[in-house]
């Protein structure tokens, strides 16, 4: 007994983690679900800062990184120390991580609706923040590192083994796709444009579904999952297969979000064949977390906490069945740009990610406050409530994406489209997304009752770190013969460096070739740079959240062709920092909106969506035409972009300014040959963001698209 060393575990920080996740899925769901009925009712489009565009990236970036993050977190500062027999490394770096992180987030939660962006789907924060973001997530991985070289305990369990490669691939994820050049303290520019943005954009954006909403969780599910039904993990060799496996294919998946667009048919076909492995690794796992409950079926019956993990890691299976089947070609062109999409990507946050955190989160308050908790009734009640929701949220979401996509492809017999007011296809989904938002209420309303629960239960508790007593670490010996992977179990960085490989070789054979053979992006002739009033409307364009319901990609079906006009090339976005192609269509595709209506259909439009559109979801605009357009650092933009190889002539930042009034002044002119009259129109956002929608489409037509030889 005398060679045990006592220590205590650092249960503090596990408590702020656990905390903050509870409230931050409040505050997200909330946002969530004013977003859903905005869908429905326009009216709650009160302002700027909380009209839809700007709040969806909100809701996106609390649920994810707010509350799944702090979820994240408090798993692994609680199952690491225990994991390991040892505290943290630092109480520093922990205290770092945990503040670090809440202010990240209430960065976001200010920027977002102030409309400062960067547009990148689920890495919306502009460049000081993704600073910090790099900042606090170094720390947590020095942090994590440094416990694990100082344990007592030298076998390394799979869930830390997961931890690992959610650690290295996040970094690896966030640093290339927040390559960017700074303008202000609130707009960069990225290096990537176009097709290139677009492919490391959605390595980027479907990898940090793979591993911040998903490899931690798996490595949270191998914790926490047999701790509550105190059964061993069904099969050892099965998590060794779920494991290398997912983390080596999951990577090359990305360009499934990309299919029928204007990316080369080989990086198309790479993201479509890894997407459909990766069923046999996820299957691995989910199957592995349910046979861990083989004969305990009984009490299944009985504890919440296991029915939340079950139906979490059955929304799990689902989850990672369906995406590799929308990635076949044949079913991409039917889901993507539709709800069905949405529906898929809620199967997993509610289902996957939302019930393990509530049963980690009935698990894990009564032992953090030693004490019982405070009612099973409720959080079995809440179990229903939350199941229910879902329910109500995924399945009339189907029935809109299905509903969608048939409305967009039928024909008439004489060949005109059936439906060729695209209006008609929102109109008849109106009610599915009544549904829908019925649904995220009841799911929030279970949320409100697991706080109130969890609330009680820590009243009724004491806070105190336990202590405990552990041997001190042995010198790792290999035994003659050891099996291989028991040999890489007990060394870490040996792990980190083999995980760091894997999932690097994904990324360098997919992107590499789109970024060094230049034939991959042909150049079109007629193709050229936005002027200074196009870029600042663009920005608006951006700063509005516009992309979270209308795409900029014509994909090469017929009906799109006859409803929006000639499929797009990936030459007509050299110019596009960021690409903007969206991944979903609550509007019309706008590509080649260029030109197709008078200067007054846009401004009326902006100012009164069902004027134009009656019947329309829309919410209006008004502030563009009251706030000015913001000039102070066009002429930086400019030289920017002329750093990234954009054709400018020389100097010509200096008469930047110049060239955006002139043609400010011939779009008000326009205006008022229309009738329209507003007193000093022409320096108004509303005009920069005329500029950039007649500008689309309108350089590479059939009749004058070129190829370069």
């Amino acid at each position: 007994m005398s060679n045990l060393e006592t220590f205590k575990y650092d249960d503090k920080i596990v408590r702020n983690f656990a905390i903050a996740t509870s409230l931050w899925g409040v505050v997200g769901m909330l946002v969530g679900l004013l977003a859903a009925l905005q869908m429905v009712w326009p009216v709650l489009n009160f302002s700027a800062e909380t009209s839809f565009g700007r709040i969806r990236p909100l809701h996106t970036n609390a649920v994810i990184f707010a509350f799944v993050g702090n979820g994240i977190f408090m798993g692994v500062y609680y199952s690491l120390q225990r994991l390991l027999k040892a505290r943290m490394y630092s109480d520093f770096l922990s205290k770092f991580n945990f503040w670090g992180w809440q202010t990240i987030i209430l960065l976001a939660a200010v920027s977002l609706p102030l409309g400062i962006t960067s547009a990148h789907e689920y890495a919306e924060l502009e460049w000081p923040i993704d600073i910090l973001i790099a900042l606090v997530w170094v720390a947590f991985g020095i942090n994590m590192f440094g416990t694990i070289l100082k344990r007592r305990e030298s076998h390394l369990y799979v869930a830390i083994w997961f931890y690992i490669a959610t650690w290295v691939t996040v970094t690896v994820l966030h640093i290339f796709n927040n390559l960017e050049l700074p303008v202000s303290l609130v707009k960069s520019i990225p290096v990537f444009a176009g097709v290139q943005d677009a492919l490391i954009q959605w390595w980027y954006g479907h990898n940090a579904v793979a591993f911040f909403l998903t490899t931690p969780y798996l490595g949270l599910m191998y914790y926490f999952l047999p701790k509550a039904a105190n059964r061993p993990v069904y099969s050892y060799k099965l998590s060794i297969i779920h494991f290398w496996g997912l983390i080596f294919i999951y990577i090359w998946a990305g360009p499934h979000h990309l299919l029928y667009t204007s990316l080369p048919d080989w990086a198309q076909s790479l993201g479509t064949v890894f997407s459909i492995m990766l069923i046999a690794p996820s299957w691995g796992g989910m199957l592995n977390g349910l046979l861990t409950l083989r004969g305990a079926w009984d009490r299944v019956r009985q504890d919440p906490i296991l029915k939340f993990m079950v139906v979490a890691i059955s929304a799990y299976g689902m989850a990672t069945l369906e995406g590799p089947l929308l990635s076949i070609k044949s079913i991409n062109a039917i889901s993507h740009y539709t709800d069905w999409t949405v529906a898929h990507v809620h199967v997993g946050t509610l289902g996957w990610n939302g019930m393990m955190t509530f049963g980690i989160l009935y698990w894990i308050i009564p032992r953090l406050y030693n004490t019982k908790l405070h009612s099973v009734k409720m959080a079995n009640a809440h179990f229903w409530i939350a199941t229910l929701g879902t329910i109500f949220y995924v399945i009339p979401l189907y029935w809109a994406g299905w509903t969608q996509s048939l409305m967009w492809k039928q024909f008439e017999p004489d060949g005109l489209l059936t439906y060729g007011n695209f209006l008609e296809t929102v109109t008849q989904i109106i009610p599915m997304y009544m549904l829908r938002a019925l649904g995220g209420a009841i799911y929030v309303a279970g949320v409100f009752m697991m706080v109130y629960n969890l609330w009680k239960t820590t009243r009724k508790g004491k806070v105190s770190d336990p202590e405990v007593s552990a041997p001190p670490k042995e010198k790792i010996v290999s035994g003659k013969g050891e099996y291989w992977h028991k040999w890489i179990e007990k060394r870490p960085v040996q792990m980190l460096v083999a995980a760091t490989v894997l999932v690097m070789i994904g990324g360098l054979v997919e992107i590499f070739p789109m970024i060094i053979i230049d034939k991959n992006v042909p150049k079109i002739e007629s193709v050229t740079p936005y002027t200074p009033l196009e870029l600042e409307g663009r920005d608006i364009y951006i700063a509005e959240g516009c992309l979270g319901c209308h795409s900029q990609m014509i994909r090469p079906f017929r009906s799109e062709a006859e409803r929006y006009g000639d499929f797009s090339k990936s030459g007509e976005f050299i110019y596009d920092r960021p690409f903007l192609w969206g991944s979903k269509r609550t509007g019309p595709d706008i590509h080649r909106v260029g030109n197709k209506y008078p200067d007054s259909w846009h401004y009326n439009h902006m100012l009164d969506p069902n004027s134009m559109s009656p019947g329309s979801i829309m919410p209006a605009y008004p502030w563009l035409f009251k706030r000015k357009i913001n000039t102070k650092y066009t002429a930086k933009k400019i030289r920017t972009l002329q750093i990234l190889n954009t054709p400018y002539p020389e100097n010509y930042a200096d008469i930047a300014v110049k060239d955006l009034e002139l043609q400010a002044k011939q779009i008000t002119a326009n205006l008022e040959s229309q009738g329209i009259e507003q007193e000093n129109l022409e320096d108004k956002q509303i005009i920069a963001l005329i500029a950039y929608l007649q500008r689309l489409g309108t350089d590479a037509t059939p009749q004058i698209f070129v190829e370069e030889k």
